[in-house]
């Protein structure tokens, strides 16, 4: 039996089944174009056309789905290349890898925000935790410093970044945020040097007093 276009609808190809990669990258344009209070189920669906239960095959709940995306977005940063350990050089490698990490928040729209969500939830964040623990684990500190160094300082990080994103959302609406203060990358940087020097002084201190 024909259409009332004169077309038989068997023969007419079925559209490609979206793969989760594809349904991931629609949610970050998503994300990244309307931001996370806008980024619902239903509307990725729509901007897939298709159903909303045809994105459970990939992802169980709204919950996992920013866990992958917190992780893309984190894995945007430029990872560093590192080069065998040297003394004392997990403080550069600490204080580059926490600045690409800022960079990779930064280009998505509330990108600080997914991951802090995940990460409270303990669905995400690996990466960003992955790579400070091996930037850290450079130095000589024990698995335990390691381990709640990095999200220390992962936890500023966010934190950092979701000032900085709040301002750009409330200055890109035209709304009063109070005066202007030093909330950029020198801030940043400082936050970061005080973090590390702190870390040298408390590992000394230990070391001292075995």
């Amino acid at each position: 039996m024909t259409s009332p276009h004169g077309s038989d609808p068997e023969q007419q190809p079925r559209q490609a089944r979206h793969t989760r990669d594809d349904v991931a990258e629609t949610a970050l344009r998503i994300l990244d174009d309307h931001g996370l209070p806008e980024l619902t189920m239903r509307r990725l669906a729509a901007a897939l056309d298709v159903q909303p239960s045809a994105l459970y095959w990939h992802f169980p709940n709204k919950q996992t789905l920013l866990a992958e995306l917190s992780d893309r977005i984190a894995s945007r940063g430029r990872a560093l290349p590192f080069a065998p350990v040297t003394p004392g050089d997990w403080m550069i490698v600490t204080a580059a890898e926490a600045q690409s990490l800022r960079d990779a928040l930064l280009a998505y729209r509330d990108g600080a925000e997914v991951v802090s969500s995940s990460f409270a939830l303990g669905l995400g964040a690996s990466v960003p935790l992955t790579r400070l623990r091996a930037a850290i684990g450079r130095g000589e500190f024990d698995a335990e410093t390691v381990s709640r160094a990095s999200a220390a300082l992962l936890h500023f990080i966010l934190g950092h970044v979701s000032h900085e994103q709040q301002r750009l959302q409330y200055d890109s609406l035209g709304v009063a945020a109070g005066p202007e203060s030093d909330e950029g990358t020198s801030a940043f940087e400082f936050g970061v040097l005080l973090f590390i020097e702190g870390l040298a002084q408390h590992a000394a201190s230990r070391s001292t007093t075995r």
